[in-house]
């Protein structure tokens, strides 16, 4: 779920240029309103998967898409001038790297919440498969007295629709 394929559109990058003061500030707000725009999607996904929301977390998806594709393009503005941001505006750098910094930690929050419920989902679903098992195994054993192991024929299949 929290992932995306930014290689679908190209990124623009800006030309190499030196920054002022005034086109550093609008490229690390550019980068701001990217970021805290992801990361408010970001936090309704959690609360959303938390919840056991999944259908309503799963139409989130094309937005945060949108979404990432833009933070991405302005993390790679930001990098393309960063040597020239270091000398006109360091403050302004340090800042966004501690911006950066606590978007990353959400980010790892996230992914673990959706870690978690893709654990708990495959436990289910196996705890499941091996009930259906366990039904469709006749009860015999061998010539030593040990229990059979069952042959293909007996194993049935589990269908799981991905759809909710």
């Amino acid at each position: 779920m929290n992932h995306f394929n930014a290689s679908r559109q190209p990124i623009q990058q800006r030309p190499n240029t030196a920054p002022g003061n005034a086109e550093a500030r609008k490229l690390a707000e550019g980068l701001m309103d990217a970021m805290s725009a992801l990361l408010g999607l970001i936090e309704r996904e959690t609360e959303l998967v938390r919840a056991g929301q999944v259908r309503e977390a799963m139409m989130l998806e094309s937005k945060k898409q949108e979404l990432s594709r833009n933070y991405v393009g302005a993390v790679g503005q930001l990098k393309a001038n960063q040597a020239q941001l270091a000398k006109s505006a360091p403050e302004l750098l340090s800042t966004l790297h501690r911006h950066h910094d606590a978007f990353r930690a959400m980010l790892q929050v996230n992914l673990t919440v959706l870690a978690t419920a893709h654990a708990v989902s495959e436990s289910v679903v196996r705890g499941v498969n091996a009930e259906i098992q366990k039904r469709n195994v006749p009860n015999t054993y061998t010539a030593a007295g040990r229990r059979a192991a069952p042959g293909p024929r007996h194993i049935t299949p589990l269908a799981v629709s991905r759809s909710l």
